[in-house]
């Protein structure tokens, strides 16, 4: 079951909340080299591909020469993301494990955007439940690199969110916190990169957003620039075992609240 509309309503408009102080980005110096030059991955496992950032990942890993499998829930997004070439369409459910591990099954990379409040029948969240079946799966498997989308406000980035919006949405980030921990603290062999965005906006890419290892920087973003760093991110040696925010700093706020300096983080 899904939140109830009205507070459907509220979390959106919450994320949408987020503000940006005017931050001024800075050059990274983080030049760290990969152990090798990664190409984009052939077989790439997409939860949380049915609409939004999720969607927009599908497409730009496609544009980017990878098979996509996308594991979705309903008979209608089978048949729309299914018939799209380079993607293998697969219906599941992500509360389910053996699901996800079947859907995964013959892949070299996964990412997961589940979230969006979406709660089981006996409450528990997909932003814990489901990221953390995805993570087991892809450890069982052998799938060692991943790529976790959560949000701003999660884990080291609590601070980071604006009081009233934590408090709204303190129960979901604490939820996408686990999922975090679980992922940083027990997969030691796989290759992740956690990926927080700020306020999620649908509109279209500005191409200005940027990855930052700033646990304080906080901002709003385009759902398709979040799209477009997560898989540059994936492709990246660099952002290995790193957790990253993602913000648009040319994305501005009538509430600033001062200048601040963000260092890039630059991807290779």
């Amino acid at each position: 079951k899904l939140l109830t509309a009205a507070t459907s309503f509220l979390l959106v408009h919450s994320i949408n909340a987020f503000v940006t102080p005017s931050f001024t980005a800075k050059p990274s110096t983080n030049l760290r080299s990969s152990s090798s030059a990664l190409d984009a991955y052939k077989k790439v496992f997409v939860a949380g591909g049915s609409k939004g950032v999720g969607r927009s990942i599908i497409d730009k890993l496609l544009a980017d020469g990878s098979e996509v499998v996308a594991l979705l829930r309903s008979d209608d997004q089978i048949a729309e993301i299914g018939a799209i070439d380079g993607v293998t369409a697969i219906k599941g459910d992500a509360f389910e494990y053996k699901s996800i591990e079947g859907a995964m099954d013959g892949c070299d990379a996964a990412i997961s955007t589940l979230g969006a409040g979406q709660t089981a029948d006996d409450g528990k969240r997909v932003d814990y439940e489901g990221n953390s079946n995805v993570i087991e799966a892809a450890g069982i498997l052998g799938v060692t690199r991943m790529v976790l989308v959560t949000s701003i406000g999660c884990g080291s980035s609590k601070d980071a969110a604006p009081p009233s919006v934590f408090e709204t949405l303190k129960e979901v980030l604490a939820a996408k916190t686990k999922a975090e921990n679980v992922l940083i603290k027990y997969y030691t062999n796989m290759n992740w990169t956690i990926v927080r965005p700020g306020g999620l906006k649908t509109e279209p890419m500005t191409g200005t957003a940027i990855l930052t290892e700033d646990n304080l920087a906080i901002g709003s973003i385009h759902r398709e620039d979040v799209a477009d760093l997560v898989v540059k991110a994936l492709n990246s040696g660099n952002t290995e075992r790193k957790v990253l925010s993602a913000i648009d700093l040319g994305i501005s706020s009538a509430a600033n609240a001062g200048e601040k300096t963000v260092e890039e983080f630059v991807m290779a």
